[in-house]
């Protein structure tokens, strides 16, 4: 029998979607319905969609969601494989004996907060069409930290509801974990889930923070301390475990990543996951505090050189896209630019998962509409991880971590590369204007050894690079 001229092979796992109010069919109709940015933004839930009418394919995500894609070349017409990974990809690519078009940098990752339109015409392939669905306007909100905060954590008050509420109608009474950290994310989220379960008239000795105990690190003193003060201790729930037992190989091949601050975190999560389903082998699901950073800008810009307070504030959703479609430093095949909050589940997410896990990311909408966020940020790539470099730093990173928890002294930095440091961010020194409306903190630069501080004018910040 003939094949037909185009195929679509979609080889996403079956529970990739947790929908509220309407089932998969129904969404996936919604990519080509008239207007369908407009019906994918009221879809409530995390997905990660495909749908095909003729020869135009259709894919959509949630914020928390990958989804991946391969466009295969055959005699008979061009193939798309559909993915969640890239491993999958090129498993999907082998049993159609297609493995040897394979190569990491020809996928693709379909964008945050877009639907992609894919044409299946054969070769010259047109370029996909991009078709935002989520787009806040800026300066919406009140100049008022304190009112923004009660609509920040009221969002997540609603996301964690909307999904208990759902957990509670399939399965009763499960239990709940927390990846929990002591810090101001993990602990908000800790705060408001216990809330909203005693709104929702529903026992909160279900509830756990888990919290890993690598010896003398300080996540677990930092966590202790924060349930003490609430009169909560008694929901921490230490998990211990060894430096040794950090796996850098099993992180780098779970998030399929190579930028050293997502191997670390992975390479944590792997092993807490590891602990909690030793201990607790029915354990399925466990919220955490991913999001925070990202939605509230919270990394410092001179951690990347690529970065300025220009670049935070005119891409308004950096942390969330990377630098965004159309633009010339957009990744095509890892996570639409930079987009941390995609690599924070994906190291999150992945490691779960692999433990048999169920991942909740209510900082991110827990899905909510369209997956938007509740708004937040990361330090920006700086290894490439095609390349192998990208691996040997990683590893660097993976083993100092492991050496600081482990009380090894660290050898300082040689003296000419800090000076070299020093010396670019003098040349690099620039002025740029803040937004008069703009209700953040600006942290600022020192003036360069031995220079006097430049003036500042109402409204500017100096900054470095």
């Amino acid at each position: 029998m003939d094949q037909p001229i185009e195929r679509v092979v979609d080889l996403l796992p079956a529970d990739v979607n947790r929908l509220h109010g309407i089932d998969v069919d129904e969404a996936r109709e919604r990519l080509f319905a008239e207007d369908p940015a407009a019906q994918v933004r009221a879809i409530e839930g995390s997905f990660a969609l495909v749908s095909r009418r003729g020869i135009a394919v259709r894919l959509v995500r949630s914020l928390d969601r990958p989804l991946r894609y391969f466009l295969a070349k055959r005699a008979a017409g061009p193939a798309l494989f559909v993915a969640d990974r890239i491993d999958t990809l090129r498993a999907g690519l082998a049993a159609e004996g297609l493995e040897g078009q394979f190569h990491p940098s020809y996928t693709r990752m379909v964008p945050a907060h877009h639907v992609v339109e894919i044409q299946l015409l054969g070769c010259p392939d047109p370029d996909p069409i991009y078709t935002r669905f989520f787009d806040p306007p800026r300066a919406s909100g009140p100049p008022d930290l304190d009112a923004l905060g009660a609509r920040y954590v009221g969002a997540l008050r609603d996301e964690l509801r909307g999904w208990l509420g759902a957990l509670e109608r399939d399965r009763p009474g499960e239990p709940l974990g927390l990846t929990f950290s002591g810090g101001v994310d993990s602990g908000a989220v800790f705060v408001v889930l216990h809330h909203v379960l005693l709104e929702l008239g529903l026992s909160p000795a279900r509830l756990k923070a888990f919290v890993l105990d690598l010896g003398d690190a300080p996540d677990r003193a930092q966590a202790r301390a924060f349930l003490q003060a609430l009169g909560m201790e008694l929901f921490l729930e230490p998990i211990t475990a060894t430096p040794a037992a950090l796996d850098v190989e099993e992180a780098i091949r779970v998030i399929e990543d190579y930028k050293p601050l997502d191997v670390e975190c992975a390479a944590v999560g792997l092993t807490l996951c590891r602990g909690i389903r030793e201990r607790y082998p029915d354990w399925r699901v466990l919220v955490d505090g991913d999001g925070g950073d990202e939605n509230l800008k919270d990394y410092p810009i001179e951690a990347n050189p690529e970065l300025t307070i220009k670049s935070v504030i005119d891409n308004r959703m950096l942390y969330h896209e990377g630098w965004g479609v159309g633009r010339i430093k957009h990744s095509l095949p890892y996570s639409g630019g930079l987009e941390p909050r995609l690599h924070a589940h994906l190291r999150a997410g992945a490691a779960l998962r692999l433990r048999g896990l169920q991942p909740v990311h209510p900082a991110d909408g827990g899905g909510g509409r369209g997956g938007d966020p509740v708004r937040r940020t990361h330090p920006l790539p700086r290894t490439d991880p095609l390349r192998p470099q990208g691996r040997d730093r990683a590893a660097r990173s993976a083993r100092r971590h492991r050496a600081r928890h482990a009380g090894v002294p660290q050898a300082p930095l040689p003296a000419r590369r800090s000076e070299r440091r020093r010396e670019r961010r003098a040349d690099r020194r620039h002025r740029v204007r803040v937004p008069a409306e703009l209700p953040c903190r600006i942290r600022m630069s020192p003036a360069p050894r031995g220079q006097p501080a430049p003036p500042r004018a109402a409204g500017v910040a100096t900054t470095g690079w």
